[in-house]
């Protein structure tokens, strides 16, 4: 800028110099200044409008890395929670089928997660929505997991008690077909040997030579033993636990005492003829959770198919006299 600044006169032709005051001076440098802030405004916007700072740059790419990871982990909830379900559906619709038990309820497995300020730490913070929108969904699924493995818990807890529970039922004949003379009569009405009357039989006779073996029909505890002249004379009666109990009557010996445990196929006692009995037989009985039934759906475990199907059809025979 001109330190001077000169004014053409027209009466004298020539220029004359231009004398300004202070007042003029910072009005001009005012105006100047003014001027300069105007124009760094408006280049400003312009640059900052349609050009990115390096900051600016860095906080978009950080960004878009954000929402790149958030998108896969989004993509990894979903496939574990896939897997989930798929897990949920076995859960309840096979094992718990197989062990004859309820599956987990819905109710259980979809509980809420926390309190409604369970997240209110996580506000505020930097992109807090998409952390809270992860935490949620991470949240939903380590409840699934653990409600899962709970109700695995209880799968495996349940296959060892099946294990047990079939071990434990009656499953084979008390005498083996070796020593099996014949099965002398079956469930149903019979006459009486001794009295001579028509007599419900709450069991099966098994005629067999004095002294064959008597086996346990499944696992469990010797509950009773008694010896008598009477009735069903000296018997033995097993307590397999299930709701699960057999008597074995008429015996000769036992092999046994009172409190021991016993597994399928165990010596019990020997064949005898003790009690109300003509020959020696074995009158055995099975009952659940404490009534009597037919024996005859218990020999699943050591009869071919053309056997069960011949004890069955003397067992369904009337009016014989059972011993």
């Amino acid at each position: 800028m001109a330190k001077h600044s000169y004014k053409f006169n027209p009466e004298s032709l020539s220029y004359v110099k231009v004398k300004r005051t202070v007042r003029q001076k910072a009005l001009n440098f005012f105006i100047y200044f003014l001027a300069s802030v105007v124009l760094t405004v408006i280049y400003s916007f312009v640059f900052y409008a349609f050009f990115d700072s390096p900051k600016e740059k860095g906080l978009r790419r950080q960004i878009s890395e954000l929402k790149l990871n958030y998108e896969i982990v989004q993509k990894d909830c979903e496939r574990m929670e896939t897997v989930l379900t798929d897990l949920q559906e076995r859960d309840d619709n096979i094992y718990r089928t197989i062990f004859e038990t309820e599956p987990v309820h819905s109710s259980i497995r979809e509980a809420g997660i926390g309190g409604t300020n369970s997240y209110e730490k996580l506000e505020g913070i930097e992109n807090s929505e998409m952390v809270i929108s992860v935490k949620k969904q991470l949240d939903k699924i380590m409840k699934k997991i653990y409600v899962q493995s709970k109700s695995y818990d209880d799968v495996i807890k349940l296959a060892k008690s099946k294990e047990m529970m079939l071990s434990s039922i009656p499953a084979i004949q008390p005498i083996s077909n070796k020593d099996l003379t014949r099965a002398a009569s079956g469930w149903g009405y019979r006459i009486h040997p001794i009295y001579k009357i028509r007599k419900f039989h709450e069991g099966m006779d098994f005629t067999a030579p004095t002294g064959s073996d008597i086996y346990a029909t499944g696992d469990g505890v010797i509950a009773e033993i008694e010896s008598s002249f009477r009735g069903y004379g000296n018997k033995i009666i097993i307590d397999h636990g299930f709701g699960y109990r057999t008597l074995y009557a008429h015996m000769e010996a036992f092999n046994v005492t009172v409190g021991q445990k016993v597994k399928r196929g165990d010596v019990i006692g020997r064949v005898g003829n003790t009690g109300l009995s003509t020959a020696p037989h074995l009158h055995y009985e099975v009952s659940i959770n404490g009534e009597k039934v037919n024996p005859i759906n218990y020999y699943f475990n050591d009869l071919t198919a053309a056997e069960y199907e011949q004890m069955i059809e003397l067992s369904v025979k009337s009016g014989q006299t059972f011993d």
